[in-house]
């Protein structure tokens, strides 16, 4: 494995593309820790160390953005409204035809698509800085410290940083699409695995302070067995064999080659987690606004806080269902089989056993069905994983080893090395992985 990495190294082009997306990586995780404008530094950290927060959508975001969000810095937004934005872009291709047809037409469709993207992000940006410094100014952020996070609440103040705010996050997605293009991997999948991978420490060693060394060293067994599970089903895939017909295209002899189309067990990746979260974390977001002055909570929030919090049987089961329903809407989202089957009709392509047209678009749609509720369970098991070991050994609910941050994380890695392979192999090199 050394040798590998340091063939990479001794490869001119792949190092130069290496380093420089090394050096995205050291800039975004720099502007981290520099607060933004008119914010107290030294507040928020005692506040940070009193160690009560929002929590719920605010403390996931806050896990996508490297700890950016809770610090108040000028990356607080994170890679998050991108990640909003890119969704929403997708799932409005089945709304609005026009986003379908620029779907169709390929780089030049997809680079105005990409652009649609970018200025939704930038005003999901805005609206994001705008409640963060909301909740900032209220006190709502960290509802137990009494301290001052923004002293100067004057309208100059708050302009400027909202304004930063939204440019930390036109920064970050900037510098993403550059370590895409110049660098290795997948510029914003590498940011938010940096921002996951961040978190981890801090996490393990709470877990080694309030548990005791043998609870660790059972985390990290754990945490290496979920690993596995991950790798293994995120490379599985079922394979249905498809053969195209010999066709004459003038004196040519093209088609009669055999491939197949390769249907993941997880084609939903990590969207449905991501989803359930959100949609979890409204009530919370909810019961936190409708707190009375005196402190005390409506009739209906303190039945949220009391039975719909995170360690509670409703909570899990209410989530599980929701990741389960999430998974199979995005797989229907993101796979058509009608299209499929069209364009396998078009070019002379066919499944043995199965005719073209009608019939191999309900086969295909039978073996997504049947290969999606294995799929659906993985993520519904994986995501519960941080909340079932909140209630067994009292870790945070940022435990490393489950939920959207494992999923990530061993995604974004499979994938990252699979492209650094592909570019050794390129060199007449073994490749990373023998």
């Amino acid at each position: 494995m050394f040798s590998a990495i340091a063939r990479v190294f001794r490869t001119p082009d792949l190092r130069r593309k290496l380093l420089f997306t090394l050096a995205i990586i050291a800039i975004y995780r720099l502007g981290v820790y520099i607060p933004a404008p008119g914010v107290d530094y030294s507040n928020v950290q005692q506040c940070l160390a009193a160690g009560d927060t929002t929590g719920g959508l605010y403390q996931f975001v806050n896990l996508f953005s490297g700890g950016a969000l809770l610090q108040v810095s000028i990356f607080a937004m994170g890679i998050m409204p991108y990640i909003t934005a890119s969704i929403i872009v997708q799932l409005l291709r089945v709304v609005i035809p026009r986003f379908e047809e620029l779907h169709k037409e390929g780089q030049s469709g997809q680079a105005i698509l990409t652009q649609y993207t970018r200025y939704l992000t930038i005003a999901l940006g805005l609206l994001q800085a705008t409640t963060l410094v909301s909740l900032a100014r209220s006190g709502n952020l960290f509802p137990s410290c009494q301290l001052p996070i923004v002293p100067d609440e004057s309208l100059f103040v708050i302009i400027l940083m909202i304004m930063t705010l939204t440019a930390g996050t036109g920064l970050i997605m900037w510098m993403g699409e550059l370590a895409t293009e110049r660098g290795v991997g997948n510029g914003m999948s590498l940011l938010i695995f940096v921002s996951i991978a961040s978190g981890f420490p801090a996490a393990m060693g709470a877990i080694a302070t309030s548990q005791g060394w043998g609870v660790f060293v059972g985390v990290i067994i754990i945490g290496l067995a979920v690993i596995a599970l991950v790798v293994f089903v995120e490379q599985s895939q079922r394979r249905i064999p498809v053969q195209y017909a010999k066709r004459m295209i003038g004196r040519r002899t093209v088609g009669g080659t055999s491939t197949y189309i390769p249907i993941k067990v997880n084609m939903a990746g990590v969207i449905p987690v991501i989803f359930a979260s959100s949609m979890l974390a409204l009530p919370q977001m909810l019961v936190s606004f409708n707190t009375r002055a005196d402190g005390t909570l409506p009739g209906w929030a303190l039945w949220v806080q009391t039975y719909f919090s995170s360690s509670s049987p409703l909570y899990m089961i209410g989530y599980g269902l929701l990741v389960i329903g999430f998974t199979y809407f995005y797989v229907a989202i993101t796979f058509n089989p009608t299209e499929v089957a069209d364009n396998m009709k078009q070019y002379g392509g066919f499944i043995p056993g199965i005719r073209a047209g009608k019939p191999t678009a309900e086969y295909l749609e039978y073996i997504l069905s049947r290969i999606t509720l294995p799929g659906a369970f993985y993520l519904a098991f994986v995501a519960l994983i941080p909340l079932i070991a909140f209630v067994l050994i009292n870790a945070d609910q940022s435990f490393p080893f489950g939920g959207t941050s494992i999923l990530i994380m061993v995604g974004v890695g499979l994938e990252t090395v699979k492209q650094i392979n592909a570019q050794m192999q390129q060199r007449h090199y073994e490749g990373l992985l023998r």
